[in-house]
C-alpha cells in the first residue's frame, strides 16, 4: 500500500511506467535476490525511512513507491514531503514499512529513481533562482535518456522549470538544418500553419541577419543560437521595434554563470540540456528502524 502524500501534480502515469518499473525489477532481482535469501528470515518486518543526504529538491518519490510495492503489495510507503519540496541534509523524506526482504530487495531500484529525479529537480532549481524576477523561463530539452522522458520533464516541473516539448509532435522547431535542406524558410512556415495550424511555430537563428528575416514571418517563438549577450540586447530591441509579438528563447551553452545575464538581457526564456542530461544524482540513503 502507499500513502496519499507524494504524487506531485503531472507525475506521468501510464502502462508505460508499470512496464518501466517492472522491466527495471527484473533487470536488478532477474530470479532472486541471493543476498537477502540467505541474510533475511521471509517473516521478518522492517521499518526505515529515506534521508536526504544533502540540500536539494525532492522528484520521483511515486516511483519508490511502485518499486516496492511491485515486490510486495504488504509494503507500505509513506512521502513525508511532496515532490518539488527544497530539503536540507539530513531530513526524512518517506518513510517504509513492510516485509524486510521486500524492502530490502527494492533499496537500491527505489533510491536510483528518486536521486535521478532528485538531481534534475535540484539542478533545475538553481537555474530557476538565478533568473528570479527577471520574467525569464528556464526551459528544459529532449536531451533524455530515451523511455525517461517524461520522467525527467516532470522532475524539471518539480525543480520550478518548463517543459520545451515533449517530443517532435507538439511544436515545429526550425533548425540550421532544416534551413540547409534549401527550400525557402517562407514556404516552411507558410506549410506549417496550413498542415498543423494547432502547432506554434518556432525559428532557429544563428545570426542577426537571420533573426530580420524571421521577424516578418509571424512565429510565435525565436531561438538565439549561442548568441552573446550584447547579441540578445540587439535581438530584443530589433523584434520590439517592428512590433512582432515571437519570444525569444536562448540556447546554447546556457550555465548557471551566464543564464542570469541572458535574463537581464531580455530573453523570455532560456533552453538548457543539462538540466536532464548532466544533472548529478542527489544523494538520498534509506535507513532502517530511523527514529
Amino acid at each position: 500500500m502507499t500513502g496519499e502524500a507524494g504524487a506531485a501534480p503531472g507525475f506521468p502515469a501510464g502502462p508505460w511506467l508499470e512496464e518501466l518499473v517492472a522491466a527495471a525489477l527484473r533487470e536488478d532481482v532477474g530470479s532472486g535476490d541471493a543476498t537477502t535469501a540467505i541474510a533475511v528470515d521471509p517473516g521478518a518486518l522492517a521499518t526505515g525511512c529515506l534521508r536526504a543526504r544533502q540540500d536539494g529538491v525532492v522528484a520521483g518519490l511515486p516511483l519508490a513507491a511502485r518499486v516496492w510495492n511491485g515486490l510486495s503489495a504488504a509494503v507500505m510507503f509513506t512521502p513525508v514531503v511532496p515532490d518539488g519540496t527544497a530539503v536540507a541534509g539530513g531530513q526524512v523524506v518517506a518513510r517504509v514499512s513492510g516485509p524486510a526482504a521486500a524492502v530490502l530487495t527494492g533499496e537500491r531500484l527505489a533510491l536510483n529513481f528518486v536521486q535521478h529525479l532528485s538531481g534534475i529537480a535540484t539542478l533545475t532549481a538553481r537555474y530557476v533562482a538565478a533568473v528570479a524576477g527577471t520574467g525569464c523561463r528556464v526551459l528544459d530539452t529532449r536531451k533524455t535518456v530515451p523511455g525517461y522522458r517524461l520522467l525527467a520533464k516532470y522532475a524539471v516541473r518539480c525543480g520550478g522549470g518548463a517543459n520545451h516539448r515533449l517530443g517532435l509532435y507538439d511544436r515545429i522547431l526550425l533548425k540550421d538544418n532544416h534551413w540547409a535542406a534549401g527550400e525557402p524558410l517562407e514556404a516552411m512556415v507558410a506549410r506549417a500553419r496550413r498542415l498543423y495550424p494547432a502547432l506554434p511555430v518556432e525559428v532557429e537563428v544563428d545570426t542577426a541577419d537571420q533573426l530580420a528575416r524571421v521577424l516578418p514571418l509571424g512565429v510565435e517563438w525565436i531561438m538565439l543560437d549561442n548568441f552573446t549577450v550584447d547579441g540578445v540586447v540587439s535581438a530584443v530591441a530589433a523584434r520590439d521595434a517592428v512590433g512582432s509579438t515571437a519570444l525569444l528563447e536562448v540556447s546554447g551553452n546556457v550555465t548557471l554563470e551566464t543564464i542570469a545575464a541572458y535574463a537581464r538581457a531580455g530573453a523570455d526564456a532560456a533552453s538548457v540540456g543539462r538540466l536532464t542530461h548532466s544533472a548529478p544524482a542527489l544523494d538520498l540513503g534509506l535507513d532502517l528502524e530511523c527514529a
